[in-house]
């Protein structure tokens, strides 16, 4: 078992035997910042991973450099997203790359395919080498090189921890989860740039700051998100890919939201004027329409598109390779209210 500041969330069973359990954190903050519902420790630190790029994205918008460059609404999405390598990310890559002067060699990662296997199997078709550009950050990685060369840095040290871009970043990400940059922690992510890690109840505010924009206290960001965050509704598409809940959750104009590795999750509720955070300490990212469902449920919140969108990602029903169902997965959390 985990240490005890988690609390129990999913349990999963193989006919009857309880054969999983997941355990871990969720926080949700109103627009004061404040906790009004947690399971496990709303202090936990946790590494934000690719949940901080809608976060990440806005300095590009901040420094107007997708107007300096024509940028169309729809690339700059991509600098928001984990894109997987499908036809139109690509393109915009390229498009982007090529209207700003980026020079895709000088991304950090290796060479890589499409996350998505049917694009995969159409790169093999087509003879296609690996790229760089098929990297599931290479849209955060061009969004760090337009800010680094923007802030008077060498683009090709972009992607190191003191690099002046990277200080661009945290100084946005700390302000957005309203939490001292000194106390950030820092690690290196699986795509090779600095990752953040904050307490959780942080990462919610930060959420609830995307949804409730006139609660960002700095103005330049707060321009900059009122112009970003609709575009996300736009074109959720190059938030993840077709089919993927990182861009099915993001049809819901209520919504803003974006998962990282090793399941962590952002959401921001407008109307409700919430954010939410959670994260499953196990890294399972499989379960998330579960428990983003059942919070929905518990706080009130309900879209029947999106709920459909949800059941349908997980039914909670586990079928082995012949379809046959074989288990299930259920929500055992209650959340405490601290109201």
């Amino acid at each position: 078992m985990f240490n005890n500041d988690t609390a129990r969330l999913i349990d999963e069973y193989r006919g009857e035997l309880l054969d999983l359990t997941h355990y871990g954190y969720i926080v949700v903050v109103n627009d004061k910042g404040e906790v009004i519902y947690s399971a496990g420790d709303p202090e936990a630190v946790v590494f934000y991973r690719s949940a901080s790029k809608p976060i990440q994205a806005l300095p590009v918008i901040a420094h107007k450099l997708d107007e300096k460059y024509g940028l169309t609404e729809e690339e700059t999405v991509l600098f928001a997203g984990s894109h997987l390598g499908e036809d139109f990310h690509v393109a915009a890559l390229k498009s982007i790359m090529e209207k700003s002067g980026l020079n895709p060699d000088d991304l950090i990662m290796k060479p890589g395919v499409p996350g998505l296997p049917a694009a995969n199997e159409e790169r093999i078709r087509k003879g296609l080498p690996k790229s760089k550009l098929y990297h599931n950050c290479s849209g955060k990685h061009a969004a760090l090189m337009l800010t680094q060369r923007e802030m008077g840095g060498d683009v090709k040290d972009y992607w190191k921890v003191d690099a002046v871009g990277e200080e661009e970043v945290l100084r946005t990400m700390s302000e957005l989860s309203e939490y001292p940059m000194e106390n950030v922690k820092i690690g290196i992510d699986g795509c090779g740039v600095p990752v953040f890690a904050y307490p959780i109840k942080n990462i919610a505010i930060a959420y609830k700051n995307l949804a409730c924009i006139d609660t960002i206290k700095d103005d330049t960001l707060r321009e900059a998100a009122e112009k970003y965050v609709p575009r996300i509704h736009k074109y959720p598409h190059m938030m993840r890919g077709t089919g993927y809940l990182c861009s099915l959750i993001n049809h819901d104009p209520n919504i803003v939201a974006k998962g990282g590795a090793n399941s962590v999750y952002g959401i921001g509720l407008k109307k409700e004027h919430l954010g939410i955070a959670l994260k499953v300490k196990d890294g399972n990212e499989v379960i998330w329409p579960i428990i983003i469902r059942e919070i929905f449920r518990q706080i009130g919140y309900y879209n029947e598109e999106t709920d459909k969108m949800l059941l349908a990602q997980h039914s909670g029903v586990t079928v082995n390779d012949n379809d046959t169902p074989v288990g299930e997965l259920k929500a055992v959390f209650t959340l405490k209210k601290h109201f």
